[in-house]
């Protein structure tokens, strides 16, 4: 699987497709609106881009995982949320506007933060003979996630209608490329899956549910509404495997570390809905009791 032209070729193809798309969901504003609502997204991506990688470095070191799956968990906790993110954000009331602008935000730092988080995690967990992002894979990096965001930003700005019009298209391809692709690796290692699964099955659903509980509690300790609360748990909570799974399969070439993302990938469409409703549930007794006060 691993040297396949579907893989060394289609799958960065697919991702840069995916990322064209995400750009053409973007516009100049998304980026203006966080003059507007600074705490809520400084304190994001504060978690996003610090805090999750250290969960993530806690995580595999407690439970002493491979070395490659080490590298794969720090990959997955480096990328950016997905835009599935945008959709559960949506189905439990949160702030979807604030969503949009951190997947905008994410998008561009995650072509600079990936390379250096999972290059620290290569060096240190000692990967350095089977991996390695050197410049030319960083150029890579940016090249099939920073450079199609740019190109729809700028479709967008040009031709709107065309640009509404593939939105949908393109969410339904990023749903079938991710399946694709997560059966694929898990596939691919289907001899080892079951010790794989019970190696990273239980790092990888804590992730996430820390993820999704660091991201609301924040917000609340910043004292942003609930609706952005939920918003950016959801955001932090739900990375964009898809990116994951391509550096690790295309880029780094190695199918090992492509399994937590790939189950992590499975876990968040569980976790991440029922954490939603918990929390969505909570805020409707809230307002309920708020009205009945007011009585």
């Amino acid at each position: 699987m691993q040297d396949s032209a579907l893989i060394a070729v289609g799958l960065p193809i697919a991702l840069a497709i995916i990322m064209f798309g995400l750009g053409l969901s973007l516009t100049v504003g998304d980026f203006a609106r966080v003059a507007r609502s600074p705490k809520a997204v400084v304190g994001a991506l504060i978690v996003q881009i610090v805090v999750l990688p250290a969960v993530a470095f806690g995580l595999v070191l407690a439970f002493d995982l491979p070395p490659l799956l080490a590298v794969g968990v720090m990959l997955l906790a480096a990328s950016p949320g997905g835009t599935t993110a945008n959709l559960f954000s949506h189905l439990f009331r949160g702030d979807v506007a604030l969503n949009i602008s951190l997947t905008a935000i994410n998008s561009v730092l995650a072509a600079f933060t990936i390379p250096l988080i999972t290059n620290l995690a290569i060096g240190y967990f000692d990967a350095d003979g089977a991996l390695g992002l050197q410049f030319g894979k960083v150029a890579q990096v940016i090249a099939i996630v920073l450079v199609p965001v740019v190109v729809g930003m700028i479709v967008r700005s040009r031709w709107v209608d065309f640009a509404k019009a593939a939105d949908k298209p393109v969410r339904i391809f990023s749903i079938i490329v991710l399946v694709a692709v997560t059966i694929g690796a898990i596939v691919g290692e289907r001899d080892n899956i079951v010790d794989y699964i019970r190696q990273v099955g239980v790092v990888t659903a804590l992730f996430c549910l820390i993820s999704l509980s660091f991201g609301y509690g924040v917000a609340l300790l910043l004292k942003l509404t609930r609706a952005q609360a939920t918003a950016i748990s959801m955001e932090i909570g739900i990375h964009n495997t898809t990116i994951a799974l391509t550096i690790a399969l295309s880029v780094l070439d190695n199918l090992m570390v492509a399994i937590p993302a790939a189950v992590y990938s499975i876990l968040m469409y569980i976790i991440a809905p029922i954490f939603g409703w918990a929390v969505s549930r909570r805020r409707m007794a809230r307002e309920a009791e708020s009205v009945d006060l007011s009585r």
